[in-house]
């Protein structure tokens, strides 16, 4: 049975929760954004309005649901305000497990026993983050991608002892707000996207380690290649498309020689350990140049509105 959803609060209003705060808001529901930051509010508004002017100019969105949006949304930091008349809350706080369980502990007592409470973790089992609480049916995990206002597909994962009315209102929510819900039958680890992600990233690096190919031609054959046929065919329908037999042989002597690091890579400790972390601090694998990097993210962008415009046409061809 479903619960029906009105007012949703998002906790947190760092990468993510700008642009989940702007499609919730724009599809109805009374939408309540907070973080103990004001600073980082402020910003939600500014990267809202920036939301909001792709969507519309890329024909994503109406004027008239977002000016509706408008309307409903509210950017709050003091949590107990937030959370007043809450149906649906989601969390979007750091990415660590006793954050997290912290938070969830502090929300159960603030909020009634039917208010579902979804967390946008990108990989920690949501059985761990129920088990803090006292009524651990209503705790679910729902996974955004990033940037969540574009790329449409959201986890659903389920906790050991989440309930089926949770999952159904989750289902239901993410249905009206014209996205993907897709559901994770086990609570693992980095649940499906991000474990494919990272198999992928870390034959990558071990490829490029290995002196096997630069950076930038691995990049090159990565997105001109699998992800080129991926986004158009995904891995499973792949492997009917070349045929069961060919895998079967590849695979017998090429999945032995396939990276089985279980660490983290030696390039990136490297990096983390002398502050090239990427984009933030403009340099990682790659070197960035002064003021090239707001052209780069916006190109970048652009490619991913590109691809989803191409996916949604061929869904209505």
């Amino acid at each position: 049975m479903t619960i029906e959803i009105h007012n949703v609060t998002i906790a947190g209003a760092g990468t993510m929760g700008p642009g989940m705060a702007a499609i919730f808001a724009s599809h109805g529901y009374d939408t309540t954004l907070t973080d103990i930051e004001p600073k980082a509010l402020e910003r939600a508004e500014s990267t809202v309005d920036t939301v909001y002017a792709v969507l519309v100019k890329e024909g994503f969105m109406s004027q008239n649901a977002v000016d509706e949006g408008r309307k409903r949304l509210r950017f709050v930091d003091d949590l107990d305000a937030a959370l007043r008349d809450v149906d649906f809350l989601v969390e979007t706080v750091p990415e660590k497990l006793e954050v997290k369980q912290s938070f969830f502990r502090e929300i159960e007592s603030k909020v009634g026993r039917e208010v579902i409470l979804a967390s946008n973790t990108s990989g920690i089992p949501i059985t761990k983050l129920g088990e803090v609480t006292e009524h651990p049916g209503r705790v679910i995990g729902m996974h955004w991608s990033n940037p969540p206002h574009i790329i449409p597909v959201i986890e659903v994962i389920r906790g050991v002892k989440t309930s089926d009315g949770t999952v159904a209102t989750t289902h239901a929510v993410i249905n009206n707000i014209e996205m993907i819900p897709v559901d994770v039958l086990r609570d693992i680890p980095g649940f499906v996207e991000n474990r494919i992600l990272y198999a992928i990233m870390r034959e990558a690096l071990h490829l490029v380690e290995q002196g096997v190919a630069a950076p930038d031609a691995v990049d090159e054959i990565v997105k001109w290649g699998v992800g080129f046929k991926l986004a158009a065919i995904p891995p499973l329908q792949l492997l009917d498309v070349a045929g069961l037999d060919i895998y079967n042989s590849v695979a017998s002597y090429l999945n032995a020689d396939l990276s089985t690091e279980q660490g983290v890579s030696s390039t990136i400790t490297e990096k983390v350990n002398t502050g090239d972390l990427g984009i933030k601090t403009g340099r990682g694998l790659f070197e960035y140049q002064p003021g090239e990097i707001p052209t780069l993210m916006q190109a970048r962008m652009r490619m991913l509105l590109d691809v989803k415009k191409a996916l949604a046409k061929s869904q209505e061809d």
